[in-house]
């Protein structure tokens, strides 16, 4: 098969070949947001960054795999090829292994032209010689969503469940939307929570470019009490899941539960948009999230990201949690978040 195989790399203004990989993506089970020429051109647009889509027709010209590719570039991490940028997944999606690897082939020669050491897909099966595979630094957590509230609930363990009762007893605001008026605390509710972590902030115009370019299918849950904003959290809807990825919160945040009822509030959101499945998305290994969702009673599942190295080159390591990174995540707490919130995006921009 592969001998019939004819990968490209497709042409992201042309927008009826965009719209038939939208529906293909759509229409594949194993596809996720990050898969779609809408995700990786937001991410690109909204961080200065590059997209490309390779795509794999078989010999009728109907498509057989693909493989979306932001193309990163950063003064202090490097260059690389990242699929997907600023993304949780999204590595191959393929018809069969034949094409997963001339996929994956083809990503390695273009590396190497566009001066990338370093190719990083996040999900999809190996590719196999001349890959790494590390499954040990994050974790998946996804579980169905119940038949109704009680029943969600009642799939809460005891004491996360007495938890969730008292957000709902305190009768906060729930309000979901994409407008103005839930993008503004949003951004900054999500700015002070990735201060406190110690990270830098993504640019405002990627979370824009993203809801954007989503539509219907990404929003945000603001969850407040007496007109303060204490919780927000965007939100993805795509093959039957939502996925709350990216949040934010306010000091008075946790007597309130309200992060509790804004993910509560998601789960019956989701219902009612006929999905099937909570992906509360990712969290490294050993961290307080990680923890967090355990106590909502997710399993977590070990997620495999594979990684090229072109030779006499390391793999980048953006990590927060790596060694390396220890001392400047202290100094960067201990910035005046004014400062942290204008510098910042220019450093997170290069993360992918």
């Amino acid at each position: 098969m592969a001998t019939d195989l004819l990968i490209s790399q497709v042409d992201l203004e042309d927008a009826q070949s965009v719209a038939q990989i939208e529906q293909w993506v759509v229409a594949h089970p194993a596809s996720t947001p990050f898969h779609r020429p809408a995700w990786i051109k937001a991410v690109a647009r909204g961080n200065g960054q590059s997209a490309e889509m390779l795509v794999a027709r078989d010999a009728t010209g109907a498509i057989a795999g693909l493989l979306p590719l932001n193309v990163i570039h950063s003064p202090l991490f490097g260059r690389a090829l990242v699929s997907s940028g600023f993304a949780v997944d999204g590595g191959i999606l393929a018809e069969s292994k034949a094409v997963a690897d001339a996929l994956a082939a083809r990503a390695v020669s273009l590396a190497a032209s566009w001066s990338c050491p370093t190719i990083e897909l996040r999900g999809g099966d190996n590719p196999g010689a001349g890959w790494i595979t590390k499954a040990d630094a994050y974790l998946g957590f996804t579980r169905p969503i119940a038949a109704d509230d009680e029943a969600e609930l009642e799939a809460c363990p005891r004491k996360h469940r007495a938890e969730v009762r008292k957000g709902l007893a305190n009768e906060l605001d729930i309000r979901f939307g994409s407008d103005q008026s839930v993008r503004d605390p949003f951004y900054a509710l999500y700015c002070r929570t990735v201060h406190n972590l110690g990270t830098p902030v993504f640019p405002r115009g990627m979370f824009e470019q993203v809801l954007d370019a989503f539509g219907d299918a990404a929003e945000i849950v603001l969850v407040s009490k007496d007109g303060e904003p204490l919780t927000a959290v965007a939100a993805l809807y795509h093959g039957g899941k939502v996925m709350p990825y990216w949040a934010g919160a306010d000091r008075n945040a946790r007597h309130a539960r309200s992060n509790e009822i804004a993910y509560f509030a998601l789960t019956q959101r989701g219902r009612a948009r006929g999905c099937h499945t909570f992906d509360f998305g990712r969290s490294k290994v050993g961290t307080g999230t990680a923890n967090y969702k355990k106590n909502w009673g997710f399993e977590p599942t070990p997620l495999a990201y594979h990684i090229h190295a072109a030779p006499g080159h390391e793999p980048r390591d953006i990590n927060p949690l790596s060694p390396q990174y220890a001392r400047k995540v202290a100094l960067w707490k201990a910035l005046p978040k004014s400062v942290a919130d204008l510098i910042g995006p220019w450093i997170a921009r290069g993360l992918g």
